[in-house]
């Protein structure tokens, strides 16, 4: 169907772009209306009520925000932001209004068009279902009921989270979600880290449901996603705790990865690991470090990490155990000073703060046995260089072999090449007298 378009950016040039790549696409449009800041948006808005409204977010002041809202809310056009500023609070606001999608500038004409044709089709869907009750709005259901605890029962609602590895593409995912076909839906509830979709409890296929959105989703963007589906008992529990149940499982995205729906019928537990090393793993984690056994670290941290099965430990402990064995390599580091080194140093920054947030466990793995392997080779250029500290090496050589009775302190001499260093030194003396 053919429809009215408005159009609000402040830049002249972005203005009448968007015009001309409109007016030559293959879209229908029957006016298309432009407004330079916000007041020309409003008179026009309140002449002549769009159908589609493309308007940049950042000429909205705070104070204009709340007429802004209710004026959408009670018009209901499809709503495409834009924006110069690529920030979670404009991505936020985006979500807030239940936009169709939020372009930053600079945005491509292969972008712009895209946004265009889903605009057009949900202009299409809109049409097609005037004075039908829309299957995405009920209003029965509320934000509330997600959160706080009640004592009614979720009237046999059932709920799937999905979520994007990136917190900036949840815009993207929300309107893609609200587009999608679904069938059977009772609500969309967009939140900080994920979209929660609501079925009928009597929708047998809600799985194959977000199997296949999860394909068309791959089709058209490379952003991983993935999709929990609670398929317990609805009815014996509030929608607050069918919620928490399905948050719960979505953090076993940690072990699994994304690019895969998962259903569920009750909250599993967490399982319990020790999250620091034993005395004995921190001398065998010494000991491999000396001897620049790489391939010994990798099959002490795939056997450690990547082979946990059910009950899954909770993964704050694992990161923490994680951090645990990063201090035995920070320790090796200091002692062939490569904390110096500005590069190797960002780099363990960079691993810990991965350790930290990385939201996939092997990911996190490979990366820290990479790390390993860079400071293996600024280890094996240090000794070239003799900038090691002998005193530190000493001190890890006796940590890794305090055990042995037979331990003498000529070994950790020679380990540590102690006495040709004093020869070399008595010798530079002697020439010096």
């Amino acid at each position: 169907m053919e429809g009215k378009w408005l159009i609000a950016d402040r830049d002249l040039n972005e203005r009448e772009g968007l015009k001309w790549l409109l007016k030559t696409s293959s879209i229908p449009v029957s006016d298309i209306f432009l407004a330079s800041n916000y007041q020309e948006f409003i008179v026009l808005f309140e002449n002549e009520p769009p159908d589609i409204v493309l308007l940049e977010l950042d000429m909205i002041s705070k104070d204009e925000w709340a007429g802004f809202r209710d004026l959408m809310q009670i018009y209901d056009p499809v709503l495409l932001l834009t924006s110069a500023e690529a920030t979670f609070e404009k991505a936020r606001l985006a979500i807030d209004m239940q936009a169709l999608d939020l372009m930053i500038k600079p945005f491509s004409s292969t972008k712009v068009k895209s946004a265009f044709q889903k605009a057009l089709r949900r202009l299409d869907t809109k049409f097609h279902t005037t004075g039908m009750h829309h299957p995405h709005s009920h209003k029965d259901i509320s934000y509330e009921a997600l959160f706080l605890p009640q004592e009614a029962t979720s009237g046999n609602v059932k709920i799937a989270a999905f979520q994007t590895e990136s917190i900036g593409m949840l815009p993207t995912l929300y309107s893609f979600i609200m587009e999608y076909p679904f069938t059977d839906s009772r609500g969309v509830f967009a939140l900080s880290d994920m979209v929660v979709l609501l079925f009928n409890g009597a929708c047998h296929n809600m799985t194959e449901q977000c199997q296949k959105a999860m394909r068309k989703w791959e089709e058209e963007f490379s952003e991983h996603l993935a999709i929990v589906v609670h398929k317990g008992n609805s009815a014996a529990m509030t929608l607050n705790q069918e919620y928490l149940q399905t948050r719960k499982m979505l953090e076993f995205t940690y072990y699994k990865g994304y690019r895969q729906v998962v259903e569920f019928e009750y909250s599993p537990n967490w399982g319990h690991i020790d999250p620091f090393l034993t005395p004995p793993e921190q001398r065998e984690w010494v000991d491999i470090l000396a001897n620049l056994n790489i391939e010994k670290i990798k099959k002490w941290l795939y056997d450690e990490f990547l082979q946990l099965q059910h009950p899954y430990p909770d993964p704050g402990l694992v990161r923490i155990r994680l951090t645990s064995i990063l201090a035995q390599v920070r320790r090796f580091m200091k002692t062939y000073k490569l904390n110096d080194d500005p590069s190797l140093e960002q780099d363990y920054r960079t691993i810990f703060n991965l350790i930290l947030y990385d939201t996939v466990l092997y990911r996190t793995v490979q990366n820290l046995i990479l790390f390993i392997q860079k400071i293996f080779v600024g280890a094996e250029n240090s000794m070239q260089q003799m900038k090691q500290d002998p005193i530190e090496l000493g001190m890890s050589y006796m940590k890794a072999n305090f055990s042995k009775s037979s331990l003498r302190l000529e070994d950790v001499a020679q380990y540590v090449d102690l006495k040709s260093r004093l020869l070399q030194s008595s010798a530079n003396n002697e020439n010096r007298i």
